[in-house]
Order: C-alpha cells, then structure tokens, then sequence
C-alpha cells in the first residue's frame, strides 16, 4: 500500500508514535460494474521517499562536510541521472540570468545604495542602517537587507555591482530552496517546473536585480516554508524553530510583511502535524518564542540605546522603531493612514479637494484612475483595491501570468487529498503555499495604504510552487480523462490570460501574443485527448480488456500518443512560460532606477520601465495630471536642485522614472502654481522632491561636496533622502537627508540645525527641494491659489523652515546646475 505521510527515520520515532501510527490509503478498488481484470488507479499524489539519513551531532560534521561535493553533484541516489545535472544548469541560467548586465542600472534606488555605501565606511552604521556614515537618520527599514550589500561594497569596493551583486545571488538561492522545498513531496519534475517558474516570473527578474529589500524577503520566507515542510514530516522541533528564525530574520528585513504567511503557517502545522495536540501547541511556541528572538534583538537594542546616541528612525514622527513598525510600516499600508507618508494619513495629507496622478496623454491614467492617484483628505490612493486589483493595469503583468492556474492547482490538489489522513503531507504542502499565496494575495488586494507593484514578488514562490506540484500530479494522471481534462483546461485559460496581458503593450513583440495563445490551445487539445485515447488504445478499447487488441497494435499506439502527449506537454510548457518569460527578459535588458520600478514593457495607463508612467504601450516620459487636467512638465529641476532626476553613474542611461520634474510650467521658475486651483506641486531634483529619484549630480558639484570633507561630520545637509543620497555616492562624503524619504520625518529643529551649523559640524547646505512631499509649507503638497495651504506658517515642516532661515541668512553660489549654501561662513542678519 501506498503511505499518505511521511514516516520518520527507523530508529527516530516521534513521541507517541503508538498512538499516531502513518494512515495508509484505503485500498484503490475498481469501480462498480468493471469487467474482470481492471486496474485500480494510482493516487495522483503518490510518495516519494526522503533522502536516508544521515548520523547526527557534532562528530558527524566533518564527514557531512567531506561528503557534500559529492552529494550535491549528484543528489538523491534514487533519482534518474538527468535530475541533477537538470538542477545545476537552472540554477546556472539563474545566475546568469540574473548577474547579466547588472551594472546597467546604476545605483539603482539610490535610496537603499547610499546606506549601503554608509554601512561599508561606519560599523554604526552598518548597525542601524543609517543612511549616512555621519548617522543622522536611518532608513525606514531595518538594517539586515543592508547588510549584505555593505559587506560587498567592504570587500570590493563601493561599486553598482557590488551592490546588486548580492541581490542577484539571492535569486539562485531562493530557487535552489524553492526546488529542495517542493522536491520532498513530489518528483524532481514538480521541483524543477516550480524553480523554472520563479526565475522567470518579471518581477522576480526585477526585484533580484534590484536593492530593495524585497529580495532578500522572499529568500527568508521560502527558507521558511522549507523549514515547515520538513517540520510536518516528523513533528520536528528543531525544523519549527528554524523557521521561526527565518521569520524573525525576515522581519528584520521588511518589519511585519514578513508576518503574512504566519497564520497560514501556524494553523497548517497545528493542524496537521504527527503528534499530540498539546504537543503541536508547545511546539508552536518554541518557534513563536525563536521568532520574537531573531527578529527581537535588534529592536531591543534600539529601543534602549538613547536616541541622542543613535539616529534618529527614518519614517517615524517620534524618532521609534515600534511606532514606525506598528504605524508608517504596519498599520498604517493597511488602512491607509500613513502619518508622513506620500498620500497617506495624518500631517501628510494633501489639501482637501486637491488631487494629482502621475500619467501619460492618451492612454496615461485619468485622474482620479487606478494605478498612481494621490488625493487630498481621503487617503486610499495608491490604486482601487478589491479582489481583482493583481490582475489589473500593470500589476498583472508583473505576477499574474500563472496565478489563475496556480489557483486552479490548487483548488485540484485540496480535492485530490480531501480523503487523505489528517497528516498526509501532500495535501500540507498544498495547505502551506496555498496559505502562503492567499493570505499575502488578499492583503495587497484590500490594503488602501501604500502599495507599490514589486510588492507582489512575494507571492512568486507560493505560485510556482503550486504550479509545479498540480502539473505533477497531473502529468502523472494524463492518460485519465477527467484530470486530462483539468490540465488541458489549466493550460487553456493559462494561454487565454497571458493573450489579455501581452495585449496590454501591444507594441511589445506583437508576434508574440497570437503564438502563445495558439500553442496553449492547441497543446491543451492534444493533451485532453491523446492521453486517454492512448490508454484506451493499449488497454485494448473500451471493452477494457488486454485481449482485445494485439499486443503490437498496443504497443504502436502507446508510442504515438505518448510523442503526442510529450510534444504536447513541451508546447504547453513553452507557451505557458512564453509571456513571462519575454517580460522577464526585458526586465533584464531594461535598466531600473528610482523608488517606484516596475518590470516588463510600458503598459497603456501604467507606469513605464524606469517608474514613471508610460505614454500607453509605448513609453514616454512623465506629465503630470492635476485635477483632470493633463499638464505638460518641464525638464530639469527646481532651482538649484540639480539638473533633473535620474542617478549620477556613468555609462547608466535615464528612465523615464528619472527624467524631468514634473512642475506646472508658469514661466516664473520657482516651481509654483498660479490659476485656480488647488493643485499638488511637484518640485524639486529628481521629480516629487526626489520621491521618485534623486537628482543628478555634476561632476563640479560632487567635487565641491567633498572639498575639506573630512573635516566635517556631514559635508553636506539637504532635503530628502535621496536627493542626499545622490549627492552622498557622487562624492564619497556624508550627507545629511533632513526629513527622511518623504521630508516629513521631525528629525532635526531649526534651533538643533543651527546648533551643528555653530559647532562646524555642516559644510554645505544644498537648496531647491523642500517643497516637495512632506517638505512643503503643507507638510506634504503645496496648496497655491493663494496662501501656504491650511495651517499656514504652522504648519511648515522643519526641513521648510531650516531651509527658508538658510536662505534668508547665507548667500546661494550655482555650481554645476546645484545650489550651494556655504554653512561655514558668518551669516547675514
């Protein structure tokens, strides 16, 4: 008989084993009114053995170590010689996949690369993720994503590749776990399938080649799952407290995001698991507690140390790590109130009535559309939210090319083992990535506060995972009709959705989205009727009996609807694949820089490749949409704030993410508004205050910022972290982001700037960017029509108000398109 669980190693039974002997089956039987000599089915999900075990404790480590070249050369001793070297070479086209061409982008978000570059030259830094060397202000993350791109710029030197490198090496490491995680229940096909799957999904393609801390996220999470899975084998303990260190890590790596697999984790192992209830339950609590200890430990450390000996916390009001997880970074991305966040809650909400979407003539997004509002006194406006949301605009083609099937897979697989004991593993592996995907699914689907579209690499593992275990299953049951008909149909609407995304960028290899579709539909017809006809034919017709036909006759028509079913099953695949695959590769072709990137080609009312809204299916740069009304930007930046977006490397081109800044063209050159309005400003480098991009900086002017630098703790202070951050890489020196990302942060007063500008702490001041979001005399949009916006002087942001007294006290000098302030000299009354 076939075992439904997973039996531990002989000698290593779990506790209670008597009591929880591994279910068996209950024997296939033929159904009723069968002739005489029919056979039972398979189970469509049959066991796998595990590898053999080998010894344990510390004395077995050195020949675990002499052994592993070994091992991973050639893997299971039971598995078909192609397996391996199959693996190996995906994971070789992974890596190359990934590390081609990576330098093309630059610095990438100059955001995250400035604290890299910060962590690399000051261990405190390093520590707390601080953005600058100096350790003013931290990013609004915690540190660990950082740290291994400081380590590389430590050991290589500060370089775009450096950088990035550890990203992309990331990307081979999740595969690899994604293979080794989906391979303990199923085939090495249903492994690779889903290790194929992941590398090719686009914004996958993006996210590994990029440095936010996505990817290292998605590693942990899948490590995670891993470690789960193994845990369900056996009741292993050990195996739960690995992944609740995975946990805690990952939520050191994107604060509580990483939390959105947990309850489907937790609940799929209480439930599930070989062992006694109130044993599960202690187990669940020693993972639990390894959680809040490998992600509690750095939260502890900050919390304690005083805030006059650390920097301060980026993205918090009140200079906490907590509040910025359980607010701007927890809380708040759910319901939208994101107090000193863009368009979100609190100080930061634009003027009543006001309203502005970033968006592209004809085919650009209406205002008021889904995708990039931002509207004064609602919140909400990061997109229309709702069950469809990962389907729709841009977001689909970033993930959703397999999600209706891995939906339908596994809705098969729960069916499948709805008859299986409580602790069959098959149906846990379902459970566990298809809890994965729903629970992360329906969280970005709803949330109304910020939600960017790179989020959704999160769900890449749980979708190719399911992806590859269905397609087992069903690879394997191909020669009966009802689960032909399931993969035929999976495939079909597989293909049909991937012709309604590729018709998005129409301009994007036109070729394309015809054949994909014709090769789905016909590989889904030849497989929903060569399989079963097949069998039919070798089984001698549908009397069902072998006598019927002759044994050449069987044996010629098994192998020619078996070449049938296998060109079939490779044109599927390929056409399944085409779309996100195509997406992927000019992702990979395509360089990305700024804070909002997006993979694949533009898309009609999306946002184009470098981040900024595309002119329709072919590209364009950014305009502005101001209370319905399209408005023409302008190129370059506001006075003194550099010469437009876009990053400071050489041989890196602009995307549209880093062209231009967006401002209403008045003619008076100071990036205000006149007419009626209210409308949003956009000003400052790099469009949006630097939200999107930083600005770029001269060579004259980098030269400037690090002149007598080391002199001083910050060479430079300016508005926005990535407008210091774009100064900061040019130069090599510490530069002060007054306000965070979003320049809303309370991270420095007037009176404490003016105490470091006496001390001799400050060299330069850079100008031309407060007005910006969360800089502007509204603390976050500028109201014109008029006067300052609600509130008035009050309501001035302290980066504002430090930039207006240095304009009013020290003398501007224009060097290489950047306004500088010299802070050393005496002031003027």
């Amino acid at each position: 008989m076939t075992t439904t669980s997973l039996t531990p190693p002989a000698g290593e039974p779990w506790p209670e084993a008597g009591d929880f002997p591994p279910p068996l089956l209950p024997p296939a039987s033929a159904p009723e009114g069968a002739a005489p000599g029919r056979t039972a089915h398979p189970p469509l999900f049959p066991e796998f053995p595990l590898p053999p075990t080998g010894p344990k404790g510390p004395a077995s480590w050195a020949g675990r170590l002499r052994t592993l070249p070994a091992r991973a050369r050639r893997g299971r001793p039971e598995d078909p010689r192609w397996v391996r070297p199959s693996l190996l070479a995906l994971l070789a086209a992974t890596a190359v996949l990934y590390l081609w061409g990576l330098s093309a982008s630059g610095w990438a978000n100059s955001f995250y690369s400035a604290a890299a570059q910060a962590g690399s030259q000051s261990w405190k830094a390093f520590f707390y993720g601080s953005s600058d060397a100096g350790n003013f202000i931290t990013v609004d993350k915690p540190p660990l994503a950082l740290w291994p791109m400081a380590l590389s710029a430590r050991v290589f030197g500060l370089s775009s590749w450096s950088v990035l490198a550890p990203q992309a090496l990331m990307a081979v490491g999740t595969v690899a776990a994604l293979y080794a995680t989906v391979r303990r229940r199923f085939s090495p096909l249903a492994g690779l399938l889903a290790g194929l799957a992941f590398a090719l999904t686009p914004v996958a393609a993006l996210m590994f080649r990029f440095n936010n801390p996505d990817a290292l996220l998605v590693l942990l999470l899948t490590l995670a799952a891993y470690g789960l899975v193994r845990a369900i084998e056996a009741a292993g303990t050990r195996w739960l407290v690995f992944t609740g260190v995975m946990l805690g890590l990952a939520f050191l790596t994107k604060t509580l995001q990483a939390f959105l697999v947990l309850p489907a984790f937790a609940l799929v192992y209480l439930v599930v698991a070989p062992t006694g209830l109130w044993r599960r339950v202690r187990q669940l609590l020693a993972g639990g507690l390894a959680m809040v200890v490998a992600g509690g430990w750095w939260v502890a450390v900050v919390e304690l140390v005083p805030a006059s000996a650390r920097p301060y916390i980026g993205g918090s009001q009140d200079n906490s790590f907590l509040s910025l997880t359980f607010g701007y970074n927890g809380l708040g991305r759910l319901n939208g109130d994101e107090t000193g966040s863009v368009g979100g809650g609190g100080r930061n909400r634009l003027p009543a009535g006001a309203e502005a979407v970033f968006g592209n003539g004809p085919g650009g997004a209406p205002a008021g559309g889904p995708g990039g509002a931002m509207r004064g006194g609602g919140g909400g406006g990061w997109g229309e939210t709702g069950i469809t949301r990962l389907f729709d605009g841009d977001i689909g083609g970033q993930i959703a090319w397999l999600l209706p099937a891995a939906l339908i897979l596994l809705l098969l697989g729960l069916w499948a083992t709805r008859r299986y004991a409580r602790t069959d593993t098959a149906r846990a592996a379902f459970l566990v990535w298809g809890g994965w995907l729903l629970c992360t699914a329906l969280t970005f689907s709803f949330m109304s506060g910020i939600f960017h579209q790179y989020y959704t690499v999160a769900l890449a593992p749980a979708v190719a995972a399911l992806v590859g275990m269905g397609v087992d299953g069903l690879w394997r049951a191909r020669h009966r009709l009802p689960y032909a008909a399931v993969l035929a149909a999976t495939l079909a609407v597989t293909a049909v959705w991937a012709y309604v995304l590729l018709g998005r960028s129409s301009g994007f290899q036109p070729w394309l989205r015809p054949t994909v579709l014709a090769g789905g539909l016909l590989a889904a017809v030849a497989l929903l009727v060569a399989g079963p006809l097949g069998a039919r034919l070798a089984a001698g017709g549908p009397a069902g009996t072998t006598a019927d036909a002759p044994a050449g006759g069987r044996a010629g028509a098994r192998r020619i609807t078996g070449r049938v079913t296998a060109v079939a099953g490779l044109v599927g695949a390929a056409a399944a694949l085409g779309g996100p695959a195509a997406y992927a590769l000019e992702t990979v072709g395509t360089p990305h820089q700024g804070s909002i990137v997006l993979a694949g080609p533009s898309v009609a009312g999306g946002f184009g490749p470098g981040g900024m809204r595309g002119r329709g299916a072919g590209g364009g740069g950014p305009a502005l949409w101001l209370n319905g009304q399209l408005v023409t930007p302008q190129q370059g930046g506001g006075p003194g704030g550099g010469q437009g977006g876009g990053q400071a490397v050489p041989g890196s081109p602009q995307q549209d993410g880093g062209r231009g800044t967006g401002r209403v063209p008045n003619g008076n050159g100071n990036g205000s508004a006149q007419g009626p309005g209210p409308y949003l400003v956009i000003g400052g480098p790099g469009g949006m205050n630097g939200l999107l991009n930083g600005a770029q900086v001269s060579d004259e002017a980098a030269a400037l910022v690090a002149q007598d630098a080391d002199r001083y703790r910050w060479a430079a202070a300016t508005s926005g972290s990535q407008n210091a951050a774009s100064y900061q890489l040019a130069s090599g020196v510490p530069v002060m982001a007054l306000g965070g990302f979003n320049s809303s942060d309370p991270s420095l007063s007037l009176d404490a700037f003016r105490q470091y500008v006496q001390e001799g702490k400050v060299h330069w001041f850079i100008g031309g960017g407060s007005r910006g979001f969360g800089g502007g005399e509204t603390a976050g949009a500028n109201a014109v029509n008029g006067a300052n916006g609600p509130g008035g002087e009050s309501s001035q942001s302290d980066t504002a108000k430090i930039e207006e007294w240095v304009k009013a006290h020290y003398t501007a000098r224009t060097v290489g398109g950047s306004t500088f302030y010299d802070l050393t000299r005496p002031p003027t009354s």
